[in-house]
């Protein structure tokens, strides 16, 4: 039996290498993926607007807290009205107007009325 060079060579069994990932694995990474996704969002999106109602209630908080000081300090009563320059400034009750994290705006009120804002649902309990 005669051996020659092709010979060989052709006696080696060939073994493929494997280089990237096939399409069957990038389809299923991007299903986990989507999978997660869909999971998070909305738990994101729900925690936020549960952190903006909380500060916004804190700072309603805040304001009738400030305002309640300021009428017992003046000897207002119920129905008198307070104004905005009454509560902030450098000296006075706040140092400045809180903000409602939602976009919402505050509305002082006379004492014995709460303080709201106009986003709905956010209110002091």
């Amino acid at each position: 039996m005669e051996l020659n060079q092709h010979s060989i060579f052709m006696a080696r069994p060939q073994i493929r290498q494997m280089r990237g990932f096939t399409l069957l694995e990038i389809m299923i990474v991007v299903a986990i993926i989507g999978l997660i996704m869909a999971i998070a969002i909305p738990n994101f999106v729900k925690s936020r607007t549960l952190a903006q109602y909380n500060i916004c209630v804190a700072n309603l908080a805040k304001i009738e807290a400030a305002k309640q000081i300021f009428g017992v300090e003046t000897g207002k009563i119920n129905g008198d009205v307070v104004e905005e320059s009454d509560l902030i400034g450098p000296d006075l009750y706040l140092d400045s107007m809180p903000e409602c994290p939602s976009g919402g705006n505050y509305e002082i009120n006379a004492i014995g009325t709460v303080t709201t804002c106009t986003i709905a649902g956010h209110e002091i309990d």
